[in-house]
């Protein structure tokens, strides 16, 4: 067994152990949900109890390995070769209001570059997994993303970010002049889901800014081995401390990127 095979099973272990979790929590939390200093930046009781199951089998498999959780922060040695970027639960305001649509999401850089990822939706119960060379799946069954081909037929999906408020770059313009461009363009409010359905051939596209290496790592290893498309907004290699991200089926990918980049300011829509 290789070990990115090892690594894709042991995060495979914390997500379903992590989902459980959240699951038990649903509906349940009362008062225990906070903000963390922005409107709309949630924190509960799931999401701690969450990433403390997931930090104790990544710790007890990895010991030495370093760690980025939303929740716990940087752990371990940072300069290891080996990063795990952990969201307990992306999604956080969704799963306040019982929306459906959060998951668990665990990826693993080796040298800075995702190799392993693991995205869990427990609510409806599905597993997706991906790791360089090793495919991408749900639930097991192979996936790959769709074939779409014009950006006039594509079906796409984006998010905002919680300082959307304080900041006239708040991704309301793009979201616009794409609706115009598309089919439609949807948000989900998980930026792993959003990229995990990309993978699957469920939506074509996927962009948006502001968002932290947890949310995406998993995501872009799995759309990867999915046959997907991942980079910066302009086309050129995707750097995650960035916050920004264009992922597609591919075949859009190059239309995608060219109307990103022509948008007009949000002034212009009036």
């Amino acid at each position: 067994m290789t070990n990115l095979q090892i690594f894709l099973d042991i995060a495979t272990e914390a997500a379903l152990a992590a989902g459980a979790v959240l699951q038990g929590y649903l509906g349940k939390l009362e008062d225990a949900v906070t903000e963390k200093g922005r409107p709309g930046d949630l924190v509960t009781a799931a999401d701690k109890a969450s990433e403390a199951v997931v930090l104790e089998i990544i710790r007890r498999h990895f010991p030495q390995h370093s760690i980025l959780a939303e929740e716990s922060g940087k752990l371990g040695n940072q300069d290891n070769e080996y990063l795990w970027a952990i969201d307990p639960l992306d999604g956080t305001t969704n799963y306040a209001h019982q929306y459906p649509a959060f998951c668990v999401s665990i990826g693993l850089l080796i040298n800075g570059v995702p190799q392993v990822g693991v995205i869990y939706d427990p609510f409806h119960d599905e597993l997706f997994r991906g790791a360089a060379g090793l495919g991408a799946t749900r639930n097991r069954r192979p996936i790959k993303v769709s074939d779409t081909s014009e950006l006039s037929k594509s079906l796409l999906v984006t998010g905002f970010a919680y300082d959307r408020r304080e900041t006239p770059d708040n991704n309301y313009a793009e979201f616009c002049h794409l609706t115009h461009l598309t089919q439609g363009v949807r948000r989900s409010g998980s930026a792993a889901l959003d990229l995990a359905h990309v993978a699957c051939g469920r939506v074509d596209g996927y962009w948006e800014r502001g968002i932290s290496p947890w949310d995406i790592v998993a995501g872009v290893i799995l759309l990867q081995e999915a046959g997907g498309k991942v980079t910066a907004y302009d086309g050129t290699p995707l750097k995650i401390a960035t916050g920004r991200i264009l992922a597609t089926n591919g075949s859009i990918h190059d239309n995608l990127s060219r109307a990103l980049m022509q948008v007009p300011p949000l002034s212009a829509w009036e």
